[in-house]
């Protein structure tokens, strides 16, 4: 241990009313005030509290000979001042939850040089608008298509260019193509499978179940409240939901665009189905044999697992010559996917559902011209597509068209310039990881500071 002895002066107010009687000087760069610590360990405790945060910190500190406890580490990140703020030419804006489903805050990038500005509590427009009233305002603003940061960037940055961010554009295209195909769950199945009376193209069965009599009661309740007059925030606190939870409810025409088609679970006999059948179709109905021959394939699972495949088919032997139709989610992943990035065998089958359901077959073409617009910036056509897509009048997809009508400068923007909000995504990320770092336990303050200063 190196102790260093220092000869300072010490001054005597002689202000009765002054509440500081006796003071020291204190020598620059090495000591201040109250301090224990030189102000080079205090800056590396600082620096270790920016990356690791406390526990973590506490015992990195311990193992450089520093010990510190986690709660000097945050008191010694707290005390940080914030980096000045300099002007923004084009900003990013999107939201992130402190506390998913409860609490959220709004960041702020700048997309030229990737780097947090500043985070906001909550995600309303007011925050954001009284931070453009106090900066110089930017002049191109990324956003998703939240309405309260256009209401925010009309009233903070009138002058500003609003581009609706293309990755959200797409996430909303694929959600409306889901909703559409789900509508044409039927168009689906192979031809073999429709044998005897096929459903009228275009219909759908019933959903039904438990979650579908939810789905039911609940879409008439919002539907009954907002008839009445009450607002979407207001029917959120009388029934306890999200406010974007009862915006799904009271867009949605019915309540059947609610439903999505729940993921089958995997199984290990999967990979061994065509193989199975073959056997089966060859009349070997015995569970043990066929067990035994699957395992020598590489078959990891139980007798139990096999039996009960074997015995699906003796009661139903008709679905061993039929193939099991791909999924909603399936067919709406092949839709939305470059051709050039599908299998030969997805490609077959997507054709074939195509050829037999002239609805989806629309819908592909639309979600092809809308790619090709945001793949090579053309939004000069976003007019013509929205016309061609209302006139299809196709679940899910004539929705999204009419929405975008409500935004569509900024979507025109989104399609027609190079800027997007994938730096902004990029520090939401990290923003993750900062907050699982901390177990999920930091206040905003503590991790606006983490972000804003930590490299």
């Amino acid at each position: 241990m190196t102790r260093l002895w220092l000869r300072v002066r010490r001054f005597v107010c002689q202000n009765v009313a002054c509440s500081a009687k006796t003071f020291v000087e204190q020598v620059e760069g090495l000591t201040r005030r109250w301090a224990r610590t030189s102000e080079t360990l205090r800056r590396m405790l600082t620096a270790i509290g920016l990356a690791l945060a406390g526990r973590a910190g506490a015992r990195l500190a311990a193992a450089l000979g520093m010990p510190a406890s986690r709660d000097r580490l945050i008191r010694l990140v707290r005390a940080l001042p914030d980096p000045p703020i300099v002007p923004v030419t084009v900003l990013g804006v999107d939201d992130f939850a402190v506390r998913r489903g409860h609490y959220y805050g709004t960041v702020l990038i700048d997309c030229e040089t990737r780097r947090v500005v500043d985070m906001l509590p909550g995600r309303d427009a007011a925050p954001l608008a009284a931070w453009l009233d106090g900066h110089p305002a930017p002049k191109v603003i990324c956003r998703d298509r939240a309405s309260s940061y256009a209401e925010a960037a009309c009233t903070g940055a009138p002058d500003a260019v609003q581009v609706a961010d293309r990755f959200h554009l797409w996430q909303n295209l694929a959600v409306a193509v889901e909703r559409c195909t789900t509508q044409h769950k039927s168009c689906l199945d192979e031809p073999a499978a429709n044998a005897g009376t096929p459903a009228p193209a275009g219909e759908a069965a019933e959903p039904t179940g438990a979650m579908a009599e939810r789905r039911r009661a609940n879409h008439a309740l919002v539907h009954e409240l907002v008839a009445q007059g009450a607002g979407f925030r207001q029917i959120a606190r009388h029934l306890g939901w999200n406010h974007r939870t009862v915006s799904q409810y009271a867009r949605a025409a019915t309540w059947q665009e609610l439903m999505v088609e729940q993921k089958r679970r995997p199984s290990l006999v999967d990979p061994f189905k065509p193989y199975l059948i073959r056997r089966i179709g060859e009349g070997c109905l015995n569970a043990t044999v066929l067990r035994r021959e699957i395992t020598a394939q590489g078959f990891a699972g139980s007798y139990g697992i096999v039996r009960k495949f074997v015995e699906q088919y003796r009661t139903r032997p008709e679905l061993a010559s039929t193939i099991r139709p791909p999924t909603v989610r399936q067919v709406t992943g092949w839709i939305c996917r470059h051709p050039d990035n599908l299998g030969d065998r997805d490609t077959q089958r997507l054709q074939g559902i195509l050829d037999r359901c002239p609805a989806l077959r629309t819908a592909a073409e639309l979600v092809r011209a809308f790619a090709d617009m945001m793949t090579h910036l053309r939004g000069e056509r976003l007019a013509a597509w929205i016309d061609t897509a209302q006139q299809a009048a196709l679940p899910g997809l004539a929705r999204f068209a009419t929405g975008l009508t409500a935004d569509l400068d900024a979507v025109t923007a989104g399609l027609t310039l190079h800027h997007s909000s994938g730096p902004v995504e990029g520090n939401i990320n990290r923003i993750k990881m900062l907050k699982r770092q901390m177990y999920g336990r930091a206040g905003l303050d503590l991790l606006r500071k983490r972000t804003l200063l930590a490299r």
